[in-house]
């Protein structure tokens, strides 16, 4: 499958991942109605126990496919967590047998903290959620712009 636009002829419920070493924010949506909501934070960092749940995730929700935020310096050039990012992706591929799609996820976690800020959510209060509302706006860009995803 080609990198691009081949993915947005995908239909139906979509998950999605904000990466990062001791969480990782998920959301779900669904292409068709192109809505995201926050789902959960999964916490642990040991790799077995991510992927049960992840496991678990999918066999309830049953998603099309699974959407990776891929992120990158602010000139879009990467850096280390960018490349523990497309392994992550590859091993939801390869684990789950879904496409998987990277998302560009710079200014995400920022654009999460202002939406929480404006629901009144501040400071230490947005840690549980900061992640999962990251992955929403992950989801949500990939919905807004189908073309601008890269296949894992």
């Amino acid at each position: 499958m080609p990198d691009g636009g081949a993915t947005a002829i995908l239909k139906g419920t979509f998950l999605a991942f904000d990466f990062g070493a001791k969480r990782i924010g998920v959301a779900v949506g669904n292409s068709i109605s192109g809505t995201a909501q926050p789902l959960t934070t999964l916490r642990s960092e040991q790799n077995e126990q991510r992927f049960a749940a992840i496991g678990a995730l999918i066999h309830e929700w049953q998603p099309a496919a699974l959407v990776v935020g891929l992120p990158g310096n602010d000139d879009g050039t990467p850096h280390e967590l960018t490349r523990l990012c497309r392994r992550f992706a590859q091993r939801l591929k390869g684990r789950f047998d879904l496409p998987t799609i990277l998302v560009d996820e710079r200014y995400t976690s920022a654009a999460a903290s202002s939406q929480l800020a404006e629901a009144g959510i501040r400071g230490v209060k947005q840690k549980p959620l900061l992640d999962q509302v990251a992955a929403q706006h992950i989801l949500q860009a990939y919905f807004d712009e189908p073309a601008m995803g890269l296949t894992a």
